[in-house]
């Protein structure tokens, strides 16, 4: 160390000119001040004695600022300071929450001084943590113990709620996102699950009530732009709504999402002749699950020569033949983990992604934060969720002529980019089905069987009605339905019986592995769409193992996804405008088997010709839809709608 005067005089300047700075970072942070409070105490806390507060308000400004790596360090150094401090254990554990952390957090938590968290906050976020490592059971009780402290926390009865739900108790999930809406009228959050999760207990005594309820809220919550509440577009998909609502409600969990994200700065990309192109899928879908099931077969067949593939992925490793099939498929695997949205959009940046197309919308476990930050040219949605997301950041949204007419437009923040046959892809390594006896499943060998094994959400009262009255008209036909959880099998027994008609005639089938469905859905005779919410990827099963459906079409994308289908397998008779044409239609076949085994045969033929079962097809259609778009976008134009070209 120099002994120079002016040096020792340098060191308590210095000193000096820091402590000033931690007492400005401590008037931003009162104010709220975020950025100023992160500069002026990040900046001073390695210069002057900070105390463990100091280090604890500049990870809170870190924190509020996203900077959660950094914050972590800060609750640390706050932690080594004071370790008895409950406030800096709580930072900690967010931290690592919010870098998908979960057990980390938990044990944070659990190490806190005095064997746990006690205070209402900690709380609830450590009964958080333990529902997202799925461990709900075990959370109940630290949000019990919350809810003791402050009985009108609307946001312990939203957690507990949460909790319930993944535990499949709906209804009692359902009494306590009541209870929040009570407290709490404008709570979208609430009225959203409340609705939801009704359906999927299949309770339907308040069902008008809290729609309207629910579609009022939103309508309010719309004009105030009001972002202090999750949205959930997910919810309105099975309930009567309009479908300029659900652009409401993605309008606003995208302006949420994005609130404050800070995107990168724009990029021109130019590919020289002959260079690939560089597309993207992100998804935490890689794995047995319907999106995969539908996709794997055409992201195989792309053209390598023509297009680089990036698969990047946040699933859950289920090492099954079809995520070990994606992984081959990829140009480039890239397994995401817990990578926060800014690290993996700054990977997508690195690696000149052009086209980035998100595969989950507003499906669980989605990373639209990603898409905010812009790490793409050009960013797509398609297949995930069945209509817009509503945001500014996405430039196309892909279906087809029968799902996104071009008159329906309105409907979306995003432009149509129109599939010249169906929006949705197909696998032709699936099994065909058959091989199963009606005597396996527990069914009777004389009745028609009238299936329906959309998930049970989808029925609405609406639905079950149009179902009895078709079952009164027709004695010798029995229901066959998805047994998704006890509570729905019980109060739809229930309803069945109200209405006259022996719960007996109402037969459950268990959630099997896709082989397995795949062979006993062509054991039915006819299957049942739902409406406004129809089948997806069950309607596309159903279709490839002969089994005919009957649909309901509406003006949603959801309600026209069957009629999608049915159009691509030259089946247009089975879909119908009114509630009136559906029961008849179904009624006619019912009492007509002769017309059933030609409509079984057709299939059939479908299955080898139609070009919903085409896959190369579908890749060359997909393939020119990206060219179609970037051409604009290398051209220097913004994005447009792009109709169909050909049949």
């Amino acid at each position: 160390m120099s002994s120079h005067p002016d040096a020792a005089r340098a060191l308590p300047l210095a000193h000096k000119r820091a402590h000033g700075r931690l007492l400005a970072g401590r008037e931003h942070l009162r104010k709220h001040r975020w950025v100023e409070a992160e500069r002026e105490l990040g900046a001073a806390v390695g210069v002057a004695t900070a105390s463990a507060h100091d280090w604890l308000g500049l990870a809170i400004a870190r924190v509020k600022l996203q900077q959660f790596e950094s914050a972590l360090d800060a609750a640390d150094r706050a932690a080594a300071v004071a370790p008895g401090l409950p406030e800096v254990h709580d930072v900690r554990a967010q931290c690592c929450m919010h870098l998908g952390r979960q057990a980390q957090a938990i044990a944070v938590y659990e190490a806190m001084p005095g064997g746990g968290p006690t205070h209402h906050d900690s709380l609830l976020n450590y009964g958080t943590a333990l529902v997202h490592c799925n461990r709900a059971a075990e959370a109940i009780a630290p949000y019990m113990q919350a809810l003791a402290q402050k009985m009108d926390s609307v946001l312990a009865y939203v957690r507990l709620g949460a909790a319930f739900k993944q535990l499949k108790l709906y209804e009692q999930a359902v009494e306590c996102f009541r209870t929040a809406v009570a407290l709490e009228p404008d709570n979208l959050t609430a009225h959203g699950y409340l609705v939801h999760l009704d359906q999927f207990a299949c309770r339907w005594d308040h069902f008008d009530a809290d729609v309207q309820a629910l579609l009022a809220a939103l309508g309010q919550v719309h004009a105030s732009g009001s972002l202090a509440h999750e949205c959930t577009p997910f919810a309105l998909l099975a309930i009567p709504h309009h479908p300029l609502q659900l652009r409401q409600a993605a309008e606003l969990e995208a302006r949420r999402l994005s609130h404050g994200v800070k995107p990168l700065p724009p990029v021109k990309r130019v590919r020289a002749p002959g260079e690939r192109l560089r597309i993207a899928y992100l998804s935490c879908d890689f794995y047995q699950h319907a999106t995969a099931l539908l996709a794997t077969e055409v992201l195989e067949r792309h053209d390598r020569s023509r297009f680089e593939l990036f698969l990047y992925d946040h699933s859950k490793d289920d090492r099954s033949a079809v995520r070990q099939r994606l992984q081959r498929a990829a140009c480039h695997w890239v397994e995401l983990g817990a990578a926060t949205p800014r690290q993996i959009a700054e990977r997508m940046r690195a690696d000149g992604i052009d086209i980035l197309i998100d595969l989950k919308g507003y499906t669980q476990g989605h990373r639209l934060q990603t898409l905010a930050l812009r790490p793409a040219p050009l960013q797509m949605s398609w297949l995930g969720f069945p209509g817009t997301t509503g945001a500014a950041f996405v430039d196309y949204f892909i279906g087809d002529r029968w799902v996104t007419p071009l008159e329906h437009a309105p409907h979306y923040r995003e432009k149509l980019a129109q599939m010249p046959r169906s929006y949705q892809p197909n696998d032709r390594g699936r099994a065909p089905g058959g091989g199963a006896t009606r005597a396996d499943w527990g069914l009777p060998e004389a009745a028609v069987v009238l299936a329906c094994f959309n998930n049970v959400f989808k029925i609405t009262p609406e639905v079950w009605e149009s179902w009895m009255r078709l079952l009164h008209a027709a004695p010798d036909t029995v229901l066959w339905l998805l047994d998704a959880n006890d509570q729905a099998k019980s109060n739809l027994r229930d309803e069945a019986a109200k209405r006259g008609i022996d719960p007996a005639r109402i037969h459950f089938a268990l959630a099997v592995p896709p082989e397995h469905h795949q062979a006993r859905l062509a054991l039915a005779d006819l299957m049942l769409d739902t409406w406004p919410c129809n089948a997806h990827t069950t309607a596309s099963d159903a279709l490839w193992a002969g089994l005919p459906i009957v649909t309901l079409s509406g003006e949603t994308f959801a309600s026209r996804v069957a009629g999608s289908l049915l159009h691509a397998v030259d089946l247009p008779e089975l879909v119908c405008e009114t509630l009136d044409d559906y029961e008849a239609t179904v009624l006619r076949l019912v009492r007509d088997p002769a017309a059933r085994a030609a409509l079984r045969a057709r299939l059939a033929d479908a299955r080898e010709h139609a070009p919903l079962f085409d896959s190369e097809r579908f890749a060359r259609d997909l393939e020119a839809l990206y060219l179609r778009a970037w051409a604009r976008h290398a051209a220097g134009l913004p994005p447009d709608h792009l109709p169909a070209e050909h049949a």
